[in-house]
């Protein structure tokens, strides 16, 4: 380690409770507008023509930008010397390009018609889905053109024994983005009798977005690297390692790298199961509404009542789900700091896994909120320690894309999850009196495996601090 990156690692001062939730202000902006996203993405692009596989194409915009803008992004970050900082440039822009694209994707179908009008653009019948394809795919991008980076400004401003308790704030931020953005619009209504239109929620996740972050971009001060002369500024250029290099070097790092990507890996398999596959689970499992693509309009109506009524509950195991992760995130990172990330890790994940075999095997919803509540403190360690625990062995001026390249095993298991998987449960159907259905349980069975593989690896793992 030279003598700089000792020098730096020595002037970062810890970060006080307030320092720590002020930092942590901008993801939640950022879970705002992508909780947002997940929510309502489905009724705009169903209402603009789309079928489920041509939802479940637009949803892989997710993963897809995932492994490859935020490896991109971090590269660039690292490599980004600019009177603002490294990282805050993108956090910036990320966030106004993606307010830009969260107002004008509900208006999908107004704005593929003026340009039809005004360009002449032979857009057809199918203008405002591609208009909002191209929206999501802009929103999912700018997302991770700025979350990368964030991740990075953990080991970029705060010492080495903070981390885990840094991330920790981050998942807390991103618990209660989505229980802010999920229950805003039922509350109103519910207690105001106002109900939010999806233009105006989408309006509201911009605002959110954008404001939060540029807050952050204001109070969050980067170090200033200093440059020598050109002549030296050239020299480093020329011996700045490649992408590849520093892909080969950060698993060349340690052992522990490898089992820390392999664990995460298997983790989102697990969770990516339940969050893709959790509302059709409610409505066809927990409720017991029959399979109904094929079914007659007034059969479709006669199940209408029990669909909103499935509906409803998943919205509020989700919001319960992440109200727990909010309030756990902070106290899971005082005990990592206490007894070890992997140690608190690793009965996270053993405790999310037995909530999925539960939640498999009695589907009555009562149980089911219970597992839903439990299953958010899981994820707030899964939101937090892997970080933690990856943050000890990153190379000092490879912060940023050592984050992007993790990413990677975050989408991948999304892609494997809405596409094998769900190849999996379309063959297994079951024949009930009223037509046919799905094993949607099987998801979480096939989830809670995973879970269980992760925290195998996660007890494997030797840490630098414990």
């Amino acid at each position: 380690m030279s003598n700089e990156v000792i020098e730096k690692e020595n002037t970062l001062k810890p970060f006080s409770t307030g320092q720590l939730l002020n930092f942590c202000l901008g993801f939640f902006g950022l879970q705002f507008a992508w909780q947002m996203r997940i929510i309502l993405s489905g009724p705009v692009t169903e209402g603009l023509g789309a079928s489920p596989f041509l939802f479940g194409l637009i949803w892989l915009a997710g993963p897809v930008t995932g492994m490859v803008v935020q490896p991109i992004i971090g590269e660039m970050s690292d490599k980004t010397h600019t009177i603002f900082g490294k990282r805050r440039p993108y956090l910036f822009l990320g966030a106004i390009f993606a307010s830009l694209a969260l107002w004008a994707f509900p208006n999908s179908a107004n704005i593929a018609q003026k340009l039809s009008e005004t360009l002449n653009l032979p857009l057809g019948a199918f203008g405002g889905l591609i208009i909002a394809a191209i929206m999501i795919w802009v929103i999912d991008a700018c997302v991770n053109a700025a979350q990368g980076p964030y991740r990075a400004l953990v080991p970029d401003l705060v010492p080495a024994h903070q981390h885990a308790l840094a991330n920790s704030y981050l998942s807390f931020a991103i618990g209660l983005g989505s229980v802010v953005a999920a229950g805003t619009a039922p509350f109103l209504k519910y207690v105001c009798n106002y109900q939010m239109s999806i233009n105006a929620q989408f309006i509201m996740a911009a605002l959110a977005f954008s404001l939060a972050m540029i807050w952050t971009c204001i109070t969050t001060k980067e170090h200033r690297s200093q440059k020598t002369n050109e002549t030296s500024a050239n020299k480093v250029k020329e011996n700045e390692p490649s992408f590849m290099q520093k892909l080969t070097d950060f698993f060349k790092t340690s052992p522990e790298v490898g089992k820390i990507c392999t664990l995460q890996l298997f983790t989102w398999i697990g969770i990516m199961s339940l969050f893709i596959f959790f509302t059709q689970y409610a409505i066809h499992t927990v409720y017991g509404v029959p399979d109904l693509t094929a079914a007659a309009e007034e059969v479709k109506n006669a199940y209408l009542d029990t669909i909103n009524k499935a509906a409803n509950f998943s919205s509020i195991c989700f919001a319960v789900q992440n109200l727990i992760c909010f309030v756990v995130s902070i106290p899971i990172g005082l005990l990592s700091t206490k007894f070890g990330n992997k140690r608190v890790h690793f009965i996270s994940l053993i405790t999310l896994a037995l909530t999925f075999v539960g939640m498999g095997i009695y589907r009555e919803p009562g149980f089911v909120l219970v597992c839903m509540a439990i299953a958010g403190i899981g994820w707030a360690s899964i939101l937090a320690l892997p970080f933690a625990m990856l943050s000890e062995f990153i190379k000092k001026g490879s912060e940023g894309s050592v984050m992007g390249i993790f990413n990677i095993f975050i989408a991948g298991p999304q892609v494997l999850v809405c596409t094998l998987l769900a190849w999996f449960i379309n063959q297994c159907s079951y024949t009930i009196p009223e037509g046919i259905n799905y094993h949607w349980e099987y998801a979480f069975f096939i989830g809670a495996f995973t879970l269980l593989l992760s925290a195998v690896i996660t007890n494997l793992i030797n840490e630098k601090n414990k």
